[in-house]
């Protein structure tokens, strides 16, 4: 029965949950564009607001960053590059402790301003609040790996889930077995967040793929105004039928339609 369960959950229900990931999210928006937001509430209680969301979702971003990239790449890459087990593990420990817990005091912040300010509370769907706690939950296990992960800064335990995240990637059928003998606290932590993965495309949590990472790499702009304008004229100021001019040549719209019309 225990190698059932394990297999059961380590060896099938992520290929579901990633299923579930894409083709959910690819109806979703295919059906709902208009619900694929947020649905911030940002005008109630903002500063709080504005503190939590900056926290979780800086603290989260590089939680996931860490966590794709430390178990995606494969082991003989590390290897390749000379990075040894028990550095790559003390850096995820510090890295990731500190990202945790950012992310840990933002998403506590969020859900206190969700369930104790009856305005919001009142807008909010049960989607929202179950997100917001599963995600609380989530971190909240996340820390407390912290001290099992202390025990074993050799990078052994490290290993094994590497060996793991690679076998699903690889289609290995025996990759639950790397996972047997680890401590509960880390086969909650990957099932509630395979868990995440299997609800996102029916929350809101499916704004995910809308991060816009791309305005941090977009180019610069510069807005340019004229130095000709004087202080005592008036954006109104003109002959009737001109458009305003702030100090720039000013077109009358019966010439500038018979340039169009020639």
């Amino acid at each position: 029965m225990t190698d059932f369960i394990n297999q059961m959950a380590f060896g099938w229900y992520p290929y579901l949950a990633v299923t579930v990931l894409v083709v959910g999210s690819i109806f979703r928006f295919d059906a709902q564009q208009f619900g694929w937001r947020s649905q911030s509430s940002q005008f109630l209680r903002k500063r709080q607001m504005m503190v939590g969301s900056n926290l979780f979702h800086m603290g989260i971003l590089v939680l996931l960053m860490g966590h794709f990239v430390g178990l995606l790449t494969p082991i003989n890459v590390f290897d390749a590059l000379g990075v040894s087990h028990s550095f790559k593990q003390t850096a995820a420990l510090v890295v990731g402790g500190i990202a945790g817990v950012a992310a840990y005091i933002g998403c506590t912040l969020l859900l206190h301003r969700r369930l104790f300010d009856a305005r919001i509370r009142k807008s909010s769907s049960w989607g929202d609040i179950i997100v917001l706690i599963l995600l609380w939950l989530q971190l909240t296990l996340g820390i407390l790996t912290t001290f099992w992960t202390i025990k074993h800064l050799d990078g052994s335990e490290m290993v094994r889930f590497m060996r793991w995240a690679n076998g699903i990637l690889t289609l290995n059928p025996a990759a639950p077995e790397q996972l047997r003998e680890v401590a509960l606290v880390y086969k909650l932590h990957i099932i509630l967040g395979l868990t995440l993965f299997l609800v996102t495309p029916f929350t809101r949590l499916v704004h995910i793929w809308s991060a816009p990472i791309f305005f941090l790499i977009r180019p610069g702009y510069q807005i340019v105004r004229s130095r000709r304008v004087g202080r005592d004229r008036s954006p109104t100021r003109g002959p009737a039928g001109v458009a305003p001019s702030y100090g720039g040549d000013t077109v009358m719209r019966t010439a500038l339609d018979e340039g169009r019309a020639t």
